[in-house]
Parts: structure tokens; C-alpha cells; sequence
């Protein structure tokens, strides 16, 4: 298996689901190879539960890591699942066109660029003149 599922995998035991049961690891590479994980954190308020992505993100930006390479996404649901529009528009704007990787953590899995998840981005180039 591959070492960011892998770690993927491993960062969705310390999910936080109490709520939905739902649990999410996350795995982000740096330009350096470093791999970064989350897990998803729910919270009876749900608008402050945190996505498995973006705890990886943050993670990762908070100690410096600023150029990514992939991020591995893992859940036991049925259908592989990709990050949510919120963090895929984070993703965007912090780590561009990456590649997705998504996965059960045991046989399936596709990737794809975050590109095909997010074709129209809303980013910093509607700033520019």
C-alpha cells in the first residue's frame, strides 16, 4: 500500500466522529516528502466540526511547509469519498492542481486532480487586473 494511504489510514483512527461515525484520515505530502495527517473532529455544533483535509493542511502550514505534491484522503464508506468543497477550495489556494488520491485504505482507491474536483476555482487570480 501506499505509504500516504497508509498514514491516511492510520490518521482516521484518531478520528473525533461521535455525532455521524463518519471517519476521515487525511495525508499531505510536501515538496520535501514530508507527510502530514489529520483526522476529521466533529463537534455537537456542527459548523465547527474540522475536515481530516484541512487539519492536514493547517498542520502542515502552521510548521512552515508552503509547495505540496498529494494528499491521500480515507473513509470506510462504500463510495470512495473526496474532500468537501470547503476544503477543496483550501486545497486550491494553498496547494494548486494536486493530486487526490482516494481510498477505503484496503483495496480500492482512484486519483485524480484536484482540477477535476474543483474545475472552476475561485482564487487569487480574480484579483489581479
Amino acid at each position: 500500500m501506499d505509504a500516504l494511504v497508509e498514514a491516511a489510514a492510520q490518521a482516521r483512527e484518531h478520528a473525533c466522529a461521535p455525532y455521524s461515525g463518519f471517519r476521515v484520515g487525511a495525508a499531505l505530502e510536501d515538496a520535501e516528502g514530508r507527510i502530514w495527517t489529520g483526522c476529521n473532529v466533529e463537534n455537537a455544533s456542527y459548523g465547527l466540526s474540522v475536515c481530516a483535509e484541512r487539519v492536514a493542511l493547517l498542520k502542515a502550514l502552521s510548521e512552515g511547509a508552503r509547495a505540496f505534491r498529494r494528499l491521500a484522503v480515507v473513509t470506510e464508506a462504500i463510495t470512495l469519498t473526496p474532500p468537501c468543497g470547503a476544503c477543496r477550495q483550501l486545497l486550491w489556494e494553498y496547494a494548486g492542481d494536486i493530486e487526490i488520491i482516494l481510498s477505503d485504505g484496503q483495496v480500492r482507491s482512484e486519483t485524480l486532480r484536484l482540477s477535476q474536483l474543483l474545475p472552476r476555482p475561485f482564487d487569487a487570480t480574480y484579483f489581479r487586473p
